[in-house]
């Protein structure tokens, strides 16, 4: 299993950016995929995650209205599509994947794969 996560830069105050995750080598087909970030000297953090089954999806509150998470039709792409970014939102953000249909942000340990992560800075 490969998680592939791209897209992160330095990008200014109110800018857009995109995250890719590229799904790979599951021989059972993921459940649930979630976007964590994780800025330095704090613990890491639920974002967003996008169900399977029926692609509903999740957000902390912290980023709710301005971060969409999508899944393309093959199921092998998660994107999280940034949006009114805050210096606040500078971190380094993972993707990771679950078998569960249940679990949400707040169960890591859940979450049995993990992307590399992709850095994201909000600076002026």
């Amino acid at each position: 299993v490969q998680l592939q996560a791209s897209g992160g830069g330095l990008v200014q105050p109110g800018d857009s950016l995109r995250l890719s995750c590229a799904a790979s080598g599951f021989t059972l087909d993921w459940s649930t995929i979630g976007w964590f970030r994780q800025a330095p000297g704090k613990e890491r953090e639920g974002v967003a995650y996008i169900r399977r089954s029926d692609r509903s999806t999740g957000y902390a509150d912290s980023v709710k209205g301005r971060f969409i998470i999508s899944v393309d039709n093959a199921y092998d792409m998660v994107y999280l599509q940034m949006n009114s970014l805050k210096p606040e939102d500078t971190a380094v953000y993972y993707c990771a994947a679950s078998y569960s249909h249940t679990v949400k942000l707040d169960v890591i340990d859940l979450y049995h794969y993990w992307g590399q992560g992709t850095l994201v800075t909000v600076s002026s």
